[in-house]
């Protein structure tokens, strides 16, 4: 049996599976298509011998026909970002030799058109998933799937490309399976739980976390093509919900969202998240104060975990035990977890800042077609995550990227992330992203922009003087801007203009 052969799916389980906008599937259903769709794909072929098919697209039962079919007929599947400049798309095509792109008909005509030519020009078969299940006869039913190995690779995604251009993150059969069944014993995940799926499913932490531990475990999947605010909190106060996963700009719009509202809808929705029996912060770092902003609201404390592309998720605060504001927690079940210091050199005590390296059969196999960057990011068979973290009472702390977030400033390692978590405690302060820019004094300047709340004003020198009552000298910003209007999301590119510059 092949590892991604889900327990859940059979012809017999009349469970729910997938609640989409066009109506609800039984995991028999969705089991059935699945097999319909791997089938077509397979046409006169006995295996795809690890074909690329990539997809373009939403949330939907046809979203997991593909994913599943490709995975069941052999092949390697690549999940497209439905949100991608064609640029973008176009090096995922080309650099994984992508052969067939299958798209959703609900794909938008003028995305379709622009979709069409870049595979005309780069001789990819673009396949409309409708047609697609036309495709098999009915006596197609009888045809045998392949068996796979675990050692087979299954799937293809892409880094943020924070540092050079995306590259192509192969996971096998094994790596997957473990993934997912690491996280249904750390979070205890249940038959019975019932989740939204809103983010983006291009990614590891809505492919994994969310959409595959769901149906191995066989629990509801609520699917939603982008994230819906009004929809996903009235089901919440219905209490739809018994686990809700989120990225923290997600909770940060919640707790806007739930602070507008009227007192008594507010409660009944803070009600709803009380209800649930788990909540997940991850993709990026959960500040302190946002952790206890929800805890406060919800009564739920938050879990914090870390992972990436690479390896999956690698460390969680525990499910049953504290769980620590501003912690990622401990390796998860089979997970090696340690730091480095810059001779490679193991890191035994606490406090020390080290790179996290990570081993265990969740780092995946390799780089598509670039053994150069596959050699360089392992070091005596640890995968070396580029994060820099320290142990505290036997929890990890990230510190940041060692490429980005990390400031070296009069001789000190300093935590960008660490520095905007302090300043986003500050009563003015809605907003901020520190950076280290180049100074001949100290090597780096931490450099604050911050955005200010409304109608709220702050000097340099009050921020100051704030600052010097929570922070180490060192610390402090040298060099601070402040914006009072900034548009939502602009900080970005203000920091870009700002660095550019300079």
């Amino acid at each position: 049996m092949s590892p991604l052969l889900f327990p859940a799916f059979n012809n017999s389980n009349t469970a729910t599976a997938l609640h989409c906008k066009d109506g609800d599937w039984t995991y028999a259903a969705l089991n059935k298509h699945i097999n319909q769709t791997a089938r077509a794909l397979l046409g006169n072929s006995k295996d795809l011998a690890e074909e690329r098919i990539a997809f373009f697209m939403p949330a939907s039962a046809d979203y997991v026909a593909v994913l599943l079919g490709i995975w069941r007929a052999g092949g390697i599947a690549i999940p497209l970002n439905t949100s991608a400049a064609l640029p973008e798309l176009e090096h995922a095509l080309l650099s994984a030799g992508v052969t067939r792109l299958v798209i959703s008909g609900s794909t938008d005509a003028q995305v379709h058109l622009g979709l069409q030519a870049l595979c005309d020009k780069l001789r990819v078969r673009v396949l409309q998933m409708e047609e697609l299940v036309a495709q098999t006869a009915a006596t197609a039913d009888t045809v045998q799937l392949p068996i796979m190995t675990p050692k087979r690779r299954a799937m293809i995604l892409f880094t943020s490309g924070t540092t050079n251009k995306p590259k192509g993150v192969v996971s096998t059969h094994q790596n997957i399976a473990t993934q997912i069944t690491t996280l249904l014993q750390a979070w205890a995940w249940q038959s019975s739980d019932r989740i939204p799926l809103f983010l983006p499913l291009h990614h590891i932490h809505g492919i994994i976390n969310v959409l595959c531990c769901a149906l191995w475990q066989g629990a509801e999947l609520t699917l939603f093509a982008r994230f819906e605010m009004d929809t996903l909190l009235q089901q919440v106060e219905q209490h739809r919900y018994t686990v809700f996963m989120a990225v923290p700009t997600i909770y940060v719009k919640i707790i806007q969202q739930l602070e507008a509202l009227p007192a008594p809808q507010r409660a009944d929705v803070c009600a709803g998240f009380a209800a649930m029996r788990l909540n997940v912060s991850g993709s990026a770092a959960c500040p302190v104060k946002l952790f206890q902003q929800w805890q406060q609201l919800t009564g739920q404390t938050l879990l914090e975990r870390y992972g990436m592309t690479e390896i999956g998720m690698a460390l969680s605060n525990p499910y049953v035990g504290e769980r620590r504001a501003g912690m990622v927690g401990v390796p998860l079940p089979g997970v090696e977890a340690a730091l480095f210091d810059d001779a490679n050199e193991r890191i035994t005590s606490e406090e020390q800042p080290g790179e996290i390296r990570i081993r265990g059969a969740t780092v995946f196999l390799e780089y598509w077609n670039n053994p150069q960057a596959t050699a360089a990011s392992f070091h005596d068979g640890w995968f070396c995550t580029g994060d820099v973290a320290v142990l505290e009472s036997g929890y990890f702390r990230i510190l940041g990227r060692s490429s980005i977030d990390i400031i070296k400033s009069g001789g000190y390692k300093l935590s960008a992330l660490e520095i905007e978590g302090t300043l986003l405690t500050h009563d003015m302060i809605a907003e901020c992203a520190v950076v280290g820019v180049e100074d001949e004094t100290w090597g780096e300047a931490v450099t604050a922009c911050v955005v200010l709340k409304s109608g709220q004003h702050l000097s340099y020198q009050e921020l100051k003087s704030w600052c010097e009552s929570r922070m180490s000298p060192y610390k402090i910003p040298k060099q601070l801007r402040v914006m009072s209007a900034l548009p939502r999301n602009a900080m970005g590119k203000v920091l870009k203009a700002e660095l550019k510059g300079k």
